[in-house]
């Protein structure tokens, strides 16, 4: 078993095993790849991942914050899968950011997290 599919089972893995990792949902439908993610630093946890998603070959593709309590990381026939809990619908109806335009404010964020059916954490707290 690699040291990846080990770390998962121990509920910890390396932020790089995440970065550039393909992205599906409950249907196995790829849904693009996290490019990165962003840390809060006030609240000292990961706000939400940046994913990318759309375009073909990498042309036209767009980016989207998505909250980071939207996904799970799976162990699927002995391999990582990351499942984002959101139909493809509803991402590809989803308002794309210019990474020139990250990071989000709390404002711009509360938006997104409300887009896809999640409260907030800095709204709920649980700061944890």
């Amino acid at each position: 078993m690699s040291a990846t599919m080990q770390a998962v089972r121990e509920h910890f893995m390396l932020a790089s095993d995440v970065k550039g990792h393909k992205v599906v949902n409950k249907n196995a439908e790829d849904l693009g790849k996290i490019e990165d993610y962003m840390l809060d630093l006030e609240n000292g946890r990961i706000a939400y991942a940046v994913l990318s998603f759309g375009g073909f070959l990498g042309m036209g593709e767009k980016l989207f914050a998505i909250p980071w309590s939207a996904f799970n990381v799976q162990l699927f026939e002995n391999d990582m899968r990351i499942v984002l809990n959101v139909d493809k619908e509803i991402l590809t109806k989803a308002q794309g950011f210019d990474k020139s335009q990250l990071p989000l404010s709390y404002s711009q964020l509360s938006s997104v997290y409300t887009y896809y059916g999640y409260k907030p954490y800095w709204q709920t707290g649980d700061l944890t």
